[in-house]
């Protein structure tokens, strides 16, 4: 019991210099194996350092998969962690490359490539160490609400512009539908501009002005929403423990016991 606490505090913890040191050195572990990843999708340097990349990646699996196999050992209820997104993500930093062993064959190459590809998940497990991205989805859970009621009346918006383009263009200008003319009004408010469907008459110009300076204004909406959560869920100090049982986490700073399931910090 003694090293699983120990193992956790290191672990899952970074109020501790040994927590610190290893989420250090888990983080640069993940951006190097990324890298890794990358530089193996370059064909030039994978005929060239193919044997050197491969014995890398096989290093940061077996990295990874001791990391991953310490953290179910050190949580009250492993099988839950494992199904959690942080478990998942974990999961899928190392089993491609475990899988790619049991499709030996020329005519599985393809598919193995298409499996290599899924290690860039890997840069996923930085999120779980930093704190700020912990804060933003905070923030981004509380504001769902008036997110939501947002992105329904920019939906609005666009349906009825839309509409209202249709009308006065036509087909003979390019706007041949009503949900063509809901792309180009989505194409328009969001200031994008791809410039594929373009109106012709004056009052469809002055229509698509109004709505380009709409797009201006709208934009900065989310971003204040979000913004103001994100101030209220900072001003609410929390601890960095996690709780060894469940492994849920925003604990108070002077909580003695996890306030989800009564286990003991």
């Amino acid at each position: 019991m003694r090293i699983r606490s120990r193992l956790h505090e290191i672990i899952f913890e970074a109020d501790t210099p040994a927590g610190k040191a290893f989420d250090i050195i888990l983080i640069i572990s993940i951006i190097m194996s990324v890298i890794a990843v990358m530089l193996d999708s370059i064909k030039s340097i994978r005929m060239q350092y193919g044997q050197e990349l491969y014995v890398i990646e096989w290093f940061f699996t077996i990295l990874f998969s001791i990391e991953y196999s310490l953290r179910l050992f050190c949580v009250g209820k492993p099988l839950k962690y494992a199904a959690s997104f942080y478990g998942l993500v974990d999961l899928l930093a190392v089993f491609p490359t475990y899988l790619s062993l049991l499709l030996p064959g020329t005519q599985f190459l393809l598919v193995i490539r298409v499996l290599r590809v899924l290690r860039v998940f890997r840069v996923l497990k930085i999120v779980q160490y930093m704190s700020a991205a912990r804060l933003l989805k905070e923030a981004l859970m509380a504001s769902r609400t008036k997110i939501v009621v947002f992105l329904y009346t920019v939906l609005i918006l666009v349906v009825i512009m839309g509409s209202l383009i249709y009308m006065i263009e036509g087909e003979e200008s390019g706007f041949t539908s009503i949900p063509k003319s809901i792309y180009w009004a989505i194409v328009t408010l969001t200031t994008v501009g791809f410039g594929d469907i373009t109106p012709q008459t004056p009052l469809g110009q002055l229509l698509a002005s109004v709505i380009m300076i709409m797009g201006y204004g709208i934009i900065a909406v989310p971003t204040g929403i979000v913004t103001a959560e994100y101030v209220n869920v900072r001003s609410k100090q929390v601890s960095t423990q996690v709780c060894p049982n469940c492994s849920k986490e925003r604990h108070d700073l002077n909580a003695v016991y996890c306030k989800y399931c009564g286990t003991r910090l």
